[in-house]
């Protein structure tokens, strides 16, 4: 009776010994998103990713787009931006010094925008030096949350602090940001690239500025097409010319018909009096005028579209302008003086109709053009503007598109397709207020331009020139240039400004060129083109070695993501429901270069969440067993594990490079799932513990070893793309920043001598069998027949199956 008690207690504490052995280092029980902000708080505080100016690492340098401050980030950025960060997060592992700087975009429009909505303020109601107040308010009230959402999911920027540094966050709207786009214009003016003329500009009502071809979008537009007469002055007859612009009557200088058109051949020579203005304007022949379309008959006019401003250029002939740049009518339009444009058009059709001069009238669909901010209708002035020559760079420009590596490789043709529609130079002046102001003044007496030294940031509007004189004719008046750049002339030099081009020479050597351009393929005709043409105008070089197209995120319906649209999905909802680690696995998964864009939902999102709780649970297990000592010796079973996990390496160091995390990622996610987790783990989980001595020590330690050499590798291959949870089990497990770590690569594949997918198919007969007896998994085999070439696997396969005795044939029979 004793020695039982005494056996009772005796096994009872080795059950409790061998559990304490194997007690898990990971003590939570699942990854959960409040283990996320202790991680990313220790990297801003430690400043973890700084970059080292000092290091002897090739540099590796990404142009971060500057995303606007006023508006909180959307799903798109966050998306984006999170594919950037595992971009630079795998080269600083594969041994490159990191240049990731964010930048804030403080400039131009959009900051007006917003200023003149919330303080119901115009531009020229009040002055310069107010509305740059309000437009300084904005930015104040605007909050950090761009940047603290971008903490949040786990971004390793340079820096979290704003400055000048290498590596700092950057404002566009900085003294030394402003200072570096005037040095640029200063240049380019000295290059002789940069000139003034008068010309037809676009012009947007709206936003009550010039805006280059770049920055204008197109609209099909439901709009009235009137039939109106026009009288022949020579016979009195009348004509009739459908239009959709009766507003721009009193603008038309001429009408044309098409030279075979024999319906109107007589009125060659005449004259066509307009409706309403009673003015003479000549008829010609002109191959612009369609015979099928309308009547046949086009008054053309100053200036309703395109067409209209190139047959001005090609007849010589003097424009009529009747908009004013506040978009009302000028005293050209008489009775329609003052008012806007829409309001002129209507009240214009009532007086054709009160004369009966309106003989038809229809709905038609009209391409328009319009802003792509305001979204206002183009409107067509001439005005004085500063030009950068671009016409003459057209074959350069295919030539460096040529030079640079493109992701994917179809993005190339969005801006091929753009520098074969360029037609004027670019406008890069704009009647604006809150951007970088353009640093020239003019002499009062002589008008020569006075241009300063390069290094300071200017205001001509509000100070003095640097020099006492002109230079020219002695005078000491000056007037300061008024306007502003283009917020593109100012957004094409970050990749200067990230580099320190002029500001640290010896680097920007070094440096050079930006290795990443990303961004998004809706600002390739912007964004990118500017920065490839003005740089390489200043430098004589191509600035990026690789451009990478991100994409649009669309919903479950296959509809773009928007505000607008009311099915966008707030990234900060995401965090504080999932944390960022399932946003940014699903963002790898989603990320395919292949296809055109995202599909975002949060049921997508959940069920990366799940991928993660299997990657912890995989983890826990193996966290339950020390890395072993002594002999090892790997079965075939744990040589074929490995030989999978050396593919996933070669495919992650083959991809990534080329930003391809998709299909790396989405192979990582089934072997864990469909091949670690599933198959080797049952299969050697009887010889991990070797409770009953089934295996020797060494055969164990194979076990245990395979197990943290496929844990170790996938951590190493998803730490990029899930930089905190495998920082937290690699911390927990090996006490190091698994960051610091290098990239794994692949090494020699072992022989085995079955098919790996015959084991699984056979694994997953066995259970169904079991499963189709209602037996459970450890129930026993008595006999099972396999092929020959299993005989290697033996003693796994019958430990993790509870299999008395194999004997070996060509075809599988199992006896239960």
């Amino acid at each position: 009776m004793i020695k039982r008690k005494v056996m009772h207690y005796f096994f009872k504490l080795l059950f409790f010994f061998l559990h304490a052995v194997n007690e898990p280092k990971l003590q939570e029980k699942a990854w959960s998103k409040e283990l996320e902000k202790p991680i990313y708080g220790e990297w801003k505080q430690t400043k973890r990713y700084a970059f080292d100016k000092k290091s002897k690492k090739p540099v590796y340098s990404i142009d971060t787009p500057p995303p606007y401050v006023n508006a909180p980030i959307h799903i798109g950025h966050a998306t984006t931006y999170t594919l950037m960060d595992m971009f630079a997060r795998y080269r600083r592992m594969a041994g490159y010094n990191v240049l990731f700087p964010l930048g804030l975009d403080r400039n131009g429009l959009p900051i007006e925008m917003a200023a003149e909505k919330k303080f119901s303020i115009r531009l020229g109601q009040i002055s310069r030096e107010e509305y740059l107040g309000y437009c300084n308010k904005v930015l104040e009230e605007a909050s950090a949350e761009s940047v603290s959402t971008f903490l949040k999911l786990g971004h390793s920027y340079n820096s979290w602090d704003i400055g000048t540094g290498i590596g700092e966050i950057y404002e566009t709207d900085s003294p030394d940001y402003r200072a570096l786009t005037q040095e640029t214009f200063i240049d380019l003016w000295q290059k002789g690239l940069i000139y003034e003329a008068e010309r037809t500009n676009n012009y947007c009502p709206g936003c009550r500025t010039t805006v280059a071809d770049s920055e204008i979008d197109y609209a099909d537009v439901q709009t009235l097409f009137s039939d109106i007469k026009f009288t022949i002055a020579e016979t009195g007859e009348d004509i009739i010319i459908g239009t959709t612009r009766p507003e721009f009557v009193c603008s038309c200088a001429m009408v044309i018909y098409h030279p075979e058109d024999t319906r109107y051949k007589h009125l060659e020579g005449k004259y066509a009096v307009t409706p309403i203005f009673n003015e003479k304007v000549p008829i010609r022949a002109h191959p612009l005028a369609q015979m099928d379309k309308g009547t046949g008959l086009v008054m053309m006019c100053s200036f309703g579209d395109y067409t209209d401003i190139r047959f001005f250029r090609e007849m010589t002939l003097q424009p009529k302008i009747s908009i004013t740049t506040d978009g009302t009518m000028n005293e050209r339009a008489g009775f329609l003086q003052g008012l806007k444009i829409k309001e002129a058009r209507k009240k214009m059709l009532v007086a054709l109709q009160e004369k009966n001069l309106i003989v038809n009238q229809r709905t038609v669909t009209h391409r328009t053009p319009i802003c792509e901010r305001s979204k206002d209708h183009i409107e067509f002035i001439a005005m004085k503007e500063f030009y950068l020559k671009q016409i003459e760079c057209k074959e350069k420009m295919k030539d460096i598109a040529d030079k640079i590596a493109f992701y994917s490789p179809q993005s190339k043709q969005i801006l091929l397709d753009w520098i074969d529609a360029v037609s004027i130079d670019w406008p890069i002046s704009r009647r604006r207020f809150y951007a970088t102001e353009i640093p020239i003044w003019y002499c009062e007496k002589c008008n020569d331009v006075i241009l300063p030294v390069k290094g300071g940031y200017y205001r001509p509007w509000k100070e003095q020139p640097p020099i006492k004189k002109c230079l020219k004719c002695g005078n000491t008046t000056f007037r300061g240039e008024e306007r502003v750049f283009d917020t593109w002339f100012d957004s094409s030099i970050s990749p200067l400004y990230v580099l320190k081009w002029s500001r640290d020479k010896k680097f920007f050597a070094k440096a050079k060129p930006c290795t990443l351009r990303p961004q998004g393929k809706e600002i390739v005709r912007t964004w990118l083109y500017y920065t490839l043409l003005k740089d390489y105008q200043l430098t004589g070089e191509v600035i990026f070695h690789d451009v990478w197209i991100n994409h649009h995120v669309l919903d479950e319906k296959g509809k773009k993501m928007s505000k607008s649209a009311n099915n966008a999905i707030d990234p900060n909802v995401i965090i504080n429901k999932y944390g960022a680690e399932p946003f940014r696995l699903w963002t790898a998964v989603e990320g395919n270069l292949d296809k055109d864009d995202f599909i975002c939902s949060y049921e997508r999102i959940d069920g990366a969440g799940k991928t993660l709780t299997k990657l912890w649970n995989v983890a826990r297990f193996i966290s339950m067993f020390p890395k072993p000592k002594g002999d090892v010796e790997l079965l075939e079973t744990d040589k074929w594990i490995r030989n999978e996990v050396e593919c996933l390496i070669h495919l992650a160091g083959e991809k990534y490079p080329f930003y391809d995390f998709h299909n790396p990622v989405v192979a990582i996610k089934h072997f864990l799932w469909e091949t670690l987790a599933s198959h080797y783990l049952e299969l050697v989980k009887s010889r991990a513990y070797n409770e009953h001595n089934l295996f020797t020590q060494a055969q164990q330690n194979g076990a245990l070893q395979t197990l943290h050499f496929c844990l170790d590798s996938i951590l190493l291959l998803l730490a990029p793309v899930t930089p905190m949870i495998t920082y937290h089990i690699y911390k927990t497990l090996r006490n190091q920043d698994i960051h610091a770590e290098q990239f794994p690569k692949q090494t020699a594949m072992h022989k085995i001598t079955f098919p790996p997918e015959e084991l699984i198919a056979l694994n997953s007969t066995i259970w169904k069998a079991k499963k189709d007896k209602q037996l459970s998994l450890k129930a026993e085999i008595s006999s099972i027949t396999l092929p020959e070439h299993f005989k290697s696997i033996e003693m796994d396969l019958k430990a993790a199956h509870t299999i008395k005795r194999i004997t070996y044939a060509k075809e599988v029979f199992i006896e239960l």
